[in-house]
């Protein structure tokens, strides 16, 4: 198994939102109210969950009533989290069909449907209309991504002359090669990381100009720091991305943690305009 099959197979789960809103309430009670707030330690499917979110929400700083795109959405956390702060009506486009009816069931169990619209494509030939987003963002999704030039040249094709991308996503360190599994790719056949120099080119080759581009691998590791003195002193938290990839995500954080730590990993965070 190989390409988008194989990235496919790495994420597909059954029963994601079941289990997701079923961890929810064994931890805050079966009265809890379903809130985009309330599942966001379990629904942000990437590293630093709902604070990358957040950081990545004020660069791309949408205006109330503007229509968003979210390039490889997953469960949809994001796409919920922003729609209910901002009033925006958010598009979510994911790979794997699992997640989009996760998050379809996650939707309606927030009473998003009116504002989160979720498809099941490839972020390399979206199945949406030339020019229709104000803006787009994508989260640790670039890793799973071979063929970079269309991704960028997808997401320049639907937004809007001026409208801007913004981007969350881990590169190539000059570390060398990390460790295998990771978040993203249990092996180096599904993982395709670029250096920030790749990055940029690739991104500014579609047609962008970049307005800006930031190392965020500090925050990154003050995360990973943080979160390995809690689990020192017995206080992980008890929901997170575990609950949707079971026992094998305390590996791949490790690697990925480990990566940060010797440079064969970095976090970036870029914003575009079309």
């Amino acid at each position: 198994m190989s390409g988008p099959d194989a990235v496919t197979a790495h994420y597909a789960r059954d029963g994601i939102a079941e289990r997701i809103l079923a961890a929810l309430r064994a931890e805050h009670g079966a009265a809890v109210a379903v809130t985009a707030e309330t599942l966001a330690p379990l629904d942000h499917f990437h590293g630093r969950g709902v604070a990358a979110t957040a950081e990545l929400l004020a660069v791309l700083a949408p205006k109330p009533g503007e229509r968003l795109l979210d390039i490889g959405s997953g469960i949809g956390g994001p796409a919920r989290w922003i729609a209910a702060r901002t009033g925006c009506h958010v598009t979510g486009v994911d790979l794997t069909p699992e997640f989009c009816a996760a998050a379809e069931a996650l939707n309606a169990a927030t009473g998003l449907v009116d504002q989160v619209r979720i498809l099941t494509g490839s972020a390399t030939d979206l199945p949406l209309p030339d020019a229709s987003f104000d803006r787009a963002y994508s989260q640790n999704v670039a890793m799973n991504i071979a063929d970079k030039a269309r991704f960028y040249a997808e997401a320049y094709r639907v937004l809007k002359p001026g409208g801007v991308l913004a981007l969350s996503n881990l590169a190539a360190g000059p570390g060398g090669p990390p460790y295998y599994p990771l978040p993203w790719a249990a092996t180096e056949a599904t993982s395709f990381l670029a250096t920030p120099a790749e990055t940029r080119a690739a991104i500014e080759a579609a047609g962008f100009e970049i307005l800006a581009f930031h190392d965020l691998t500090a925050n990154v590791q003050a995360f990973n720091d943080e979160m390995r003195a809690r689990a020192k002193a017995g206080a992980p938290p008890r929901l997170g991305m575990a609950v949707l990839v079971g026992e094998a995500m305390a590996e791949r954080q490790r690697n990925s943690a480990r990566g940060i730590a010797e440079g064969t990993l970095i976090a970036i965070e870029i914003l575009a305009r079309r």
